[in-house]
């Protein structure tokens, strides 16, 4: 991680000893078919959260936030630099437009 970067990932609301994300990817499950893939990164791109649930309906927005706060152990890294700079940009972007609680 970069100096630039710190300042955005510390310094927000996040509980201690947790990290916000934000998110960046929503794509639908191949293998069945009410299961959402949620994919939220820092914003720097460079550390991504992976989450899965199950749909109650294709309009259900109600556990999709704009940003969620996760232990740091549960974080992976971003090897490929286009996804970091795609991450990132979209972790911004959805930072500027929403709250952290907001549904989205």
């Amino acid at each position: 991680m970069n100096a630039e970067s710190e300042p955005e990932i510390e310094g927000e609301s996040e509980p201690a000893g947790r990290v916000r994300v934000w998110l960046v990817e929503r794509t639908y499950s191949d293998d069945e078919q009410n299961i959402i893939i949620l994919v939220y990164a820092t914003p720097d791109g460079e550390r991504y959260y992976r989450k899965e649930r199950a749909l109650v309906s294709f309009s259900d927005r109600r556990e999709t936030t704009a940003a969620v706060d996760v232990d740091p152990d549960s974080l992976g890294r971003v090897d490929e630099e286009e996804t970091r700079e795609r991450y990132a940009a979209e972790a911004r972007r959805t930072r500027e437009r929403y709250d952290p609680d907001d549904a989205v």
